[in-house]
């Protein structure tokens, strides 16, 4: 669903009244946050989608580990996850579906998670994905929306996974040119998520199907910031690059239509790398926004925890609150 489409159906919803809801759907963040005690809130957040990949086991896991960021990204560590699929019963076969849940279990057994259960539904189209519950004490919970002016802003995974699964669905890539994308979709938060707590983290999110300047616009919104991102810096996956100089389609191009008024590209900043900072993500990495004093060690201290494609990539900034600049 296109960003605009999806702030039409949730216009007008009544919002919960309940004090003990910490974080709702109003406040655009990436998961629910319920206070069941002083001292604990449960974090819940569900994701499911199609298939980006041929190889089943490896679809469940990309799901999976997609479905589990978003707990990560709140600063909460899973602890249960339901299976939700949708399977053409008569077109596939069982064995499909199998290894798709094989594959998401994978990724839940990584992050420590419990597997209670699911449900399927008979669907022409093939979909999978998580409802994940977690638990996360309620004064340390990481929203999109505190980001402060003079924080420093450190992406954990590259770009180009939209980009990329779309040219390898239209045999424009080959298995082997996907494969730095599946490691990167397919690799937990975790690592990244572990390390947060040690620093001065104001706000965080995951990058996923709005791109990262659909994420961060609703960074800079909750936070009544600006955000600006240095071009160059940006971890960009191999071929990314040169699929954005061909522009956006899908998901991507409805990431740009509907974000331009809230981005402004500054003169010199490559066309392909513009394109790019809209790509729909699946799976993507954290956007943090950290103290300006921590986000050496931190950025540091992520790469000697196995986060080796992070990077610092822009600032806070009290000018232009809600809006994006993109510099080279």
């Amino acid at each position: 669903m296109r960003p605009d489409e999806l702030e039409r159906v949730l216009a007008g919803l009544p919002e919960a009244q309940d004090p003990n809801l910490l974080v709702g759907f109003n406040l655009a963040d990436d998961a629910g946050v319920y206070r069941i005690s002083e001292s604990q809130a449960l974090v819940q957040t569900v994701d499911f989608f199609t298939p980006i990949v041929d190889d089943p086991y490896t679809f469940g896991a990309i799901a999976a580990a997609n479905a589990l960021s978003d707990v990560y990204a709140m600063g909460g560590q899973p602890l249960t996850a339901l299976n939700i699929a949708g399977f053409p019963a008569g077109e596939l076969e069982p064995e499909v579906l199998n290894q798709i849940l094989l594959g998401g279990q994978s990724k839940v057994d990584e992050a420590d998670c419990t597997l209670v259960g699911g449900h399927t539904v008979q669907d022409p189209e093939l979909k999978y994905g998580l409802a994940i519950t977690g638990m996360i004490h309620p004064d340390r919970i990481y929203t999109n929306a505190g980001a402060r002016p003079g924080d420093r802003l450190i992406l954990t995974k590259k770009l180009g996974t939209g980009l990329i699964a779309n040219a390898f669905k239209a045999d424009q890539l080959t298995e082997t040119d996907l494969a730095e994308a599946v490691e990167s979709m397919t690799t937990l938060n975790k690592a990244a998520a572990e390390v947060l707590p040690d620093f001065a983290v104001h706000a965080c999110t995951d990058v996923s199907g709005f791109g990262l300047l659909g994420h961060a616009a609703e960074m800079a919104e909750g936070s009544q910031a600006g955000l600006t991102f240095h071009a160059a810096q940006i971890p960009t996956l191999a071929h990314s690059l040169d699929l954005a100089a061909k522009g956006l389609g899908g998901g991507s191009r409805d990431n740009q239509i509907f974000l331009g008024p809230k981005v402004t590209i500054a003169d010199g900043v490559d066309d392909a790398r513009a394109n790019l900072l809209f790509d729909a993500q699946t799976s993507g990495g954290l956007l943090i926004a950290v103290a300006a004093d921590d986000a050496d060690t931190l950025l540091e201290k992520l790469q000697q925890n196995g986060v080796a494609a992070a990077a610092l990539i822009g600032e806070v900034t009290q000018d232009n609150p809600g809006r994006l600049l993109i510099k080279p």
